[in-house]
């Protein structure tokens, strides 16, 4: 058994890379490994922001001999075909081939052919360079001279040495190989700045990871993420502080320093009046810092005090490190204060807005109603076919307020924020920081004095905004969200945008699975047909407008004609939500032939909750059996209707001439009775629960009734009682699609 100990050092990794990095440099190795015929015990894979590190333990010294099998014609075969086989197998002559005796088959030719076992420094000595030349890096370089020729290796960053060594209990040996004129060697380095340039010689693991740690660096990212933890959480307890931690930001910094040093800086407290967000944003996206709090303190208030990570020790304990970075911040936070102050006054010359102000109900006495009807007055482009963002503001206000009594929101403060939910993009701050958008429309309408409700829902009106992102509770935030997105969906359908395999620029399938989620979200029934079409009605003057004013004649002519296909339109989005739904339940662990079964409809939280019901009925002994059942009534039935036998329209109970016929129908009247008010209610899980009493009845009549009767009108009632059966159990799904238990 022998240790592979193979380290790839560059310029530095962007730390968003470096996990992925080096997961993929795991898999490429052990793959090529392993196909190659070599075993291992272990392995496990480090980063920093210079190097790649894979340490494989326990791996064999050899591959093992492969004996290959070749069949070969039956020795009764035309001498052609035995010819054919001795050419194709490489053999002098026939007699080199062994017989082997079938009982089928007979007498057959078969060869065995010995591939010898390779030495595991042949084999890394090919696979290591291929893995370096064909590395799947998302960005990569060429640099030197190298660089000027065709086929010259790219890396992520330069790419300076690589240390390849195969290690026994009493022996490390080179594996010797050049990739991109760059020779593996046992040697790394140390820190670029705390540690000479001299070559570390390396010997084994142990020796690398010791080496290492004496020149300055941390090889495992776990060990520099708790080292910054615990010394930033200290540093604060010292200082009567609280860390705000952020996992993202530790995630980013321990990809950053090789040495973690942990520093405390601090600003002027007078920027403490902007918001927390703000300072937060500022802070972590711009410096990479943390921010802090007073101990103790439970309000969002910030202190004036960050913790930084440097990546270096100095002889005055880092003080001029974090003047520096203090320097920094007090910079962006004084331009965030500006930008605040300036928000927060009137706009020049507001007579320019009266019309925008009439048109939305402004109060241009108020800062954020003044930036809306700005918005509106510059007639800023939401899309060249779909007209200008006060627009589609217009079109999602009248959207939200039908979609209000829905939601059980008050239509008065739904109108007002889909009014204000996009002014805050006319204001300074999101100019600066275009990720607080929402969240400043927010802050400003509470200065303003908003209601709590209306304030919420201008930041709350685009969540969610991804898979793990939270959904709204706050009703007007739903109201207003759900016609946000709904406007965006049908106008993008309506002038033929949709995404198309694997391009979606506009990300509409985002937008779709937000929808979805808002509306599994509420315990009311939501037809989203209906609100598809109220926004199609909204949309057809604004896209008409505009293609009138930006395409010539025939263009106008196509969209009168997709106007005129408007219901084939919806139905095809219809479709796509059911695809996204689809996608959703699967995600979360719903079976794809429930999924498929489940009766198509816009109503998307009957089609999830009847989904969820099904999957733990037919997990039941009784469901399994039901199922069962069901499908003996289903097979019946499409075999008769293959045949074109004629099925009775209503069920003639004098035509009954075996009791299991009556029982089965008026089990079936009884079951009726019982599950429809809960089909009405949603409580799909009673309701199916209520099905097994029918499994005596139809393994009954299924033994003791011949159901194609000599008399066509007897068999025709007969199969009448079981289209009932089958129609009541298709309010749940196509049990068809099923699959039952083994």
């Amino acid at each position: 058994m022998a240790d592979l100990l193979l380290e790839l050092l560059s310029e530095e990794i962007p730390a968003r890379m470096q996990y992925q990095a080096a997961s993929t440099l795991r898999r490429l190795v052990t793959d090529r490994l392993g196909n190659a015929g070599l075993t291992y015990e272990d392995v496990h894979v480090y980063w920093t922001p210079r190097r790649l590190t894979l340490y494989l333990r326990g791996l064999t010294i050899r591959s093992s001999d492969i004996y290959e099998k070749r069949k070969g014609p039956s020795v009764n075969a035309p001498q052609s075909a035995i010819a054919g086989f001795v050419r194709s197998a490489k053999l002098d002559d026939i007699s080199q081939a062994d017989i082997v005796h079938d009982p089928v088959r007979g007498d057959y030719y078969i060869t065995r052919t010995a591939k010898r076992g390779r030495s595991a420094q042949m084999i890394i000595a090919e696979a290591i360079p291929d893995i370096i030349r064909h590395f799947p890096w998302p960005k990569s370089m060429r640099w030197g001279m190298s660089s000027l020729y065709p086929g010259s290796l790219r890396w992520v960053r330069p790419l300076h040495s690589i240390l390849c060594l195969l290690t026994t209990d009493t022996d490390s040996e080179v594996i010797d190989f050049e990739v991109g004129g760059i020779h593996s060697d046992n040697i790394t380095y140390g820190h670029r700045f705390m540690c000479n340039r001299n070559p570390i010689v390396i010997h084994n693991f142990a020796d690398y990871t010791e080496k290492l740690e004496q020149a300055k660096v941390v090889l495992d990212a776990e060990r520099r993420r708790n080292i910054i933890l615990t010394d930033a959480q200290n540093l604060c307890v010292s200082h009567g502080l609280e860390l705000i931690s952020n996992n993202e930001l530790v995630e980013e910094v321990t990809g950053l320093v090789e040495w973690p040093v942990v520093l405390i800086g601090q600003f002027d407290e007078q920027f403490l009046i902007i918001p927390p967000e703000i300072i937060r944003r500022t802070i972590h996206a711009h410096q990479k810092c943390f921010v802090t709090r007073k101990r103790g303190d439970t309000r969002d208030a910030l202190s004036n005090h960050f913790i930084l990570i440097s990546n270096i020790e100095t002889k005055d304990n880092g003080k001029e490190i974090a003047a520096g970075y203090s320097k920094v911040i007090r910079a962006r936070l004084s331009d965030a204060l500006y930008f605040w102050h300036k928000d927060l006054v009137s706009l020049p010359k507001l007579d320019r807005y009266i019309a925008a102000s009439e048109k939305f109900g402004l109060d241009l006495k108020k800062p954020l109603d003044q930036r809306m009807a700005h918005l509106d007055h510059l007639n800023v482009a939401f899309h060249a076919k779909l007209g200008t963002q006060g627009e589609q503001v217009a079109r999602i206000a009248a959207l939200s307020v039908k979609i209000a009594p829905i939601v059980g929101a008050n239509p008065t403060f739904v109108y007002r924020a889909a009014t204000l939910a996009k002014a805050d993009l006319q204001t300074e701050i999101i100019s600066e920081f275009p990720e607080l958008q929402g969240h400043m429309g927010h802050q400003y309408a509470i200065l303003q004095g908003e209601n709590a409700s209306v304030s919420l829902a201008i930041e709350e009106h685009y969540q969610p905004k991804g898979p793990t992102d939270s959904v709204p509770r706050n009703p007007v935030s739903i109201a207003v969200a759900l016609a946000d997105k709904i406007d965006t969906l049908v106008g993008f359908w309506m002038i033929d945008e949709k995404p198309t395999g694997s391009k979606d620029p506009y990300a509409l399938r985002r937008i779709a699975l937000g929808i979805i989620r808002l509306v599994l979200s509420q315990n009311c029934k939501i037809h989203l047909m209906y609100l598809l079409r109220e926004a199609s009605h909204l949309l057809s003057y604004d896209i008409s407008k505009y293609q009138d004013a930006a395409y010539n004649k025939k263009a106008v002519e196509d969209q009168e004609a997709l106007f005129t296909d408007i219901d084939l339109i919806l139905d095809d989005l219809l479709a796509f939500f059911h695809e996204r739904l689809r996608v959703y339940l699967r995600d979360h662990g719903v079976r794809h032939d429930v999924i498929e079964a489940v009766p198509r409809t816009d109503d998307l939280v009957q089609m999830t909750r009847c989904a969820e019901a099904l999957i733990a009925f037919i997990n039941t002994d009784d469901g399994n059996k039901l199922l069962n059942s069901i499908k003996r009534v289903i097979s019946m039935l499409d075999m008769e209707t293959k045949k074109n036998t004629i099925i009775a329209a209503t069920i003639d109970q004098t035509r009954f001439r075996e009791k299991e016929e009556v029982i089965l129908n008026e089990a079936i009247s009884k079951v009726e009775k019982k599950i429809t008010p809960l089909i009405r209610e949603y409580r799909f899980t009673p309701a199916l629960f209520s099905l097994p009493i029918l499994i005596d009845s139809i393994d009954a009549f299924f033994k003791k009734v011949l159901v194609n009767d000599a008399n066509m009108l007897i068999r025709a009632n007969r199969l009448a009682v079981l289209d009932r059966l089958y129609n009541l159990i298709s309010q749940f799904a196509d049990f068809k699609k099923i699959t039952s238990k083994k």
